[in-house]
């Protein structure tokens, strides 16, 4: 290999290094990488930026508009109301569930289409007493799969798209994946309950393992001076018998006391730390004399109105790797965190000094605003209210349903390049006072397109220096004598590898490369590679951070890193024995 291809292996592994341990956001590490391949002349200028002039990022950013509007005005209430309006057997629950998330999902992105319906689902899990466990990951994994479907499913089809455009290839069709996806999402959403109820551990039920079930939290309450509680013993103020909450210490001028004993007299200004389930936790404003330790700074004065939320922390968020305190938490905000919830576990450490992590999920006490006010911002990947109310459409709803299936249906039929329909569609939105300009801005996730925009340039490096070609060659070597259709499957294995451990945006672009440099090795077609690389890095069931909705469950449903391999490894087998038998039928290799 000449200099330059064991320089741009060296930017890949540091890459992947960057991203694996979250050193900075996805799109500061791809820009970072471009500059490192720009600068010494790997690549030239018009091939690093050639990603910021290609239809893909556009697009992408265009459906993020009209994803954020569909959000905003309800145009899916009806679905979701109907979806938790029916069966309670667990099986056709989560059928009802899961048949309607992968349907939506296949034309609007998954992360909106998650986001709305995470409290509806913890709403409706609660007054059945069901685990939650059992219906977020499923509510998560439906989603995936949908996007398999069409060219606007996910951000990473249309990037493939716009990079088959930039080495002279036809870009994808509307409906070029559905051969391949469509199946592999109806044979999944099909075994997605029976797996789900068979290898997912409750993680909610107070009746089985109690140890695991509990979601719990830690939340500091002060005693307010010449309260109800001031100057009374724990027992006296009712403080012991309190449902699925626990008093686990008291501190009281910087000094602490646990276990607190039932006689202990607390005084005016003592913290007292509870740990328990959210729902449970709430329920300690109605104690006497106590108030929420951080309700002073939370909200900028003593008449606000307050609410609790539930927010998570996603990989693009500038709170990684931070505390509370570190990041100005309350200054910024406007709000306070009271809580920090990570892989089902409770963190008895002071909140102020927890560093937090991608999927950690934040109990927050701010104002009513606060989920507007952030909703859009990468500094979480989901707000939800603890209590949320029913989805609603309001009165411009059908606006923005009649743009949306303008969008799809132009496209669709190739009446408009998905990018001018994308463009249009969001500028009607903005004209027509849906969207005001700043809320279209905010709702573009700026770390997602950057991305991709600056993927394209490793992509290009790859490909310039002949790496793509040495991979593709080692690839070659150790699967062609078992057959082409080995070859196959030893990609589309390597993508569903790759893609969990780094950005599925960042992987699959720099693997399109490799894919066809394997084609040229056999001298077959590129495009059933693509077609294979898109849809296997489309499909992140492995772990909680390969896909941004897996991280929104992780922490609202309990789950251990591990419950994802409970599932999602069948589930990979049967996307990988989809492909692998499909493809070759559809595009001959």
């Amino acid at each position: 290999m000449s200099w330059e291809a064991w320089y741009t292996l060296a930017v890949l592994l540091l890459v992947a290094i960057a991203l694996i341990r979250e050193w900075f956001p996805p799109s500061a590490v791809m820009m970072g990488a471009l500059v490192l391949v720009l600068v010494p002349g790997v690549v030239t200028p018009s091939q690093a930026l050639s990603g910021f002039s290609n239809p893909a990022p556009v697009t992408i950013a265009a459906l993020y508009v009209l994803a954020a509007a569909v959000e905003r005005t309800g145009v899916l209430a009806p679905i979701v109301n109907r979806i938790f309006d029916g069966s309670d057997h667990p099986v056709r629950s989560l059928w009802r569930m899961a048949i309607p998330t992968t349907a939506v999902s296949s034309f609007i992105n998954t992360t909106p289409v998650v986001a709305m319906l995470i409290p509806q689902v913890e709403a409706w899990v609660r007054s059945r007493d069901r685990s939650i466990s059992r219906y977020l990951m499923p509510l998560s994994f439906a989603a995936i799969l949908g996007g398999t479907v069409t060219v606007m499913g996910t951000a990473t089809n249309i990037a493939v798209s716009g990079l088959l455009e930039e080495i002279g290839q036809e870009p994808l069709g509307f409906f070029e994946l559905a051969p391949v996806g469509l199946p592999i999402a109806i044979v999944s959403v099909f075994a997605l309950p029976f797996l789900t109820l068979a290898l997912l551990p409750d993680r909610t039920s107070a009746r089985k393992q109690r140890a695991e079930a509990l979601r719990e939290f830690v939340v500091d309450m002060r005693v307010q001076p010449q309260g109800a509680a001031d100057g009374k013993r724990v027992e006296d103020i009712g403080l012991r018998q309190l449902h699925g909450v626990y008093l686990i210490a008291l501190e009281r001028d910087d000094e602490t006391t646990a276990p607190v004993a039932p006689t202990t007299v607390v005084h005016g200004g003592d913290r007292l730390r509870f740990a328990g389930r959210v729902d449970d936790i709430l329920d300690l404003e109605a104690v006497p004399g106590l108030e929420a330790a951080e309700t002073e700074h939370a909200l900028g004065g003593p008449d606000s109105a307050v609410a609790y939320f539930e927010a998570v922390i996603g990989s693009s968020s500038p709170l990684v790797g931070k505390t509370v305190k570190e990041a100005q938490f309350r200054s910024r905000y406007l709000a306070a965190v009271v809580a920090v919830h990570r892989s089902g576990r409770r963190i008895e450490s002071k909140v102020g000094d927890v560093p937090l992590r991608v999927g950690d999920t934040l109990l927050i006490l701010g104002d009513k605003e606060f989920a507007s006010r952030w909703r859009d911002r990468p500094d979480f990947l989901l707000i939800s209210p603890l209590r949320p109310a029913p989805p609603r459409s309001s009165p411009r709803a059908g606006i923005v349903g009649a743009v949306a299936v303008g969008i799809i249906v132009t496209a669709a039929i190739g009446l408009l390049p998905l990018v001018t329909a994308a463009l249009a569609g969001a500028a009607i939105l903005v004209v027509t006072g849906i969207m005001s300009p700043t809320d279209a801005r905010r709702a573009v996730n700026l770390d997602v397109v950057i991305t991709i925009a600056a993927a394209f340039s490793l992509a290009q490096a790859m490909e310039v220096t002949g790496l793509a070609a040495v991979v593709a060659g080692g690839v070659v070597d150790l699967t062609e004598p078992i057959g082409v259709v080995a070859v196959l499957a030893a990609v589309v294995v390597m993508t569903m590898v790759i893609k969990e451990f780094i950005t599925n945006k960042a992987a699959i672009l720099l693997l399109i490369p490799i894919g066809f440099s394997i084609a040229v090795e056999l001298g077959s077609d590129p495009r059933p590679f693509a077609i294979a690389i898109t849809i296997a890095g489309a499909l992140s069931f492995l772990t909680p951070i390969g896909f941004p909705s897996n991280t929104m469950v992780y922490g609202p449903g309990g789950y251990r890193y591990t419950d994802y391999l409970r599932v999602g490894l069948p589930l990979s087998i049967i996307a990988t024995v989809g492909i692998v038998a499909i493809v070759p039928l559809v595009w001959p290799l």
